[in-house]
């Protein structure tokens, strides 16, 4: 089964619709597919419907901006009910502070020679309460600043570099705690993203695991395949579900759908007792 449960749409910071996003993963061969915008759920309905109509099976998610010992790591939701009153107001807390980000990271590319960020950014985020750092890397990558989105992101939109600006996001517990109030499973997204030594992704996993985390994610659009038969590895270590997603954001903006290679089968996969 091709089953896709991370990605984003311009409800976030993705590039299209949820719609088109939906169409793209069909055409793409996904039968199991998840939108997991980064602290929003707008854009469910929308893409409920058009997984339905082309017959996929839709899995309602969330990805969740955490702050982790003064790291960003994020946390996805799957199967989360979107009406449920406690992740809606967690989300609405974290999404809080997107602006005043905004306003200082432009300021910070101001003063490095890049005027006009801010608005720039604005005008590639359809949300522009969801105005975050891919839309300023879209902005640097059109404004011929940086030669594509990686280039953004390493020259000036991660820490040590003259765009990133810190924010503090939700807690660990508070993220995986607003989930499992909706009725999802919370799965740590990307872990080899991070960069963390042995020991603190140690720690990170207790963490996750004590506050009630059922699933890593093992095949995703950032990991290679070294990184994935780690993780995998990781997984049986503290018994937890796997989890598969492209992360995809848009056309030539990193892992497209119908890219992953499926998850090992020694693994027992998020989805095992899904009914639909």
């Amino acid at each position: 089964m091709n089953v896709d449960l991370h990605c984003h749409s311009n409800v976030s910071d993705g590039a299209l619709a949820p719609a088109d996003v939906a169409r793209r993963a069909a055409r793409a061969g996904v039968q199991v597919w998840a939108l997991t915008d980064h602290d929003e759920l707008g854009g469910l309905a929308e893409a409920h419907e058009a997984a339905v109509a082309e017959g996929m099976r839709f899995v309602p998610g969330v990805e969740i901006s955490v702050t982790w010992r003064g790291s960003t790591v994020h946390v996805v939701g799957l199967r989360i009910d979107p009406a449920n009153a406690t992740l809606t107001g967690g989300l609405e807390q974290v999404r809080g502070g997107r602006a005043q980000r905004a306003r200082l990271i432009a300021a910070e590319l101001a003063s490095a020679g890049i005027p006009g960020a801010l608005e720039g950014a604005l005008e590639r985020a359809e949300n522009a309460a969801m105005v975050g750092r891919t839309h300023f890397a879209r902005f640097l990558v059109d404004g011929g600043f940086v030669a594509d989105m990686r280039d953004a992101f390493r020259r000036y939109l991660v820490p040590g570099k003259p765009g990133f600006v810190p924010h503090r996001w939700a807690e660990l517990a508070d993220a995986v705690r607003w989930i499992r109030a909706a009725g999802g499973q919370a799965v740590l997204a990307h872990p080899g993203r991070y960069g963390f030594s042995a020991g603190a992704l140690d720690s990170l996993l207790q963490e996750f695991c004590g506050a009630g985390g059922a699933a890593i994610e093992v095949v995703t659009g950032s990991h290679s395949p070294a990184q994935a038969r780690h993780f995998a590895a990781i997984a049986h270590q503290y018994a937890l579900a796997a989890s598969r997603g492209s992360d995809f954001h848009g056309p030539a903006e990193g892992a497209e759908f119908g890219s992953l290679p499926p998850l090992d089968p020694a693994l027992r996969p998020v989805w095992q007792h899904w009914t639909f």
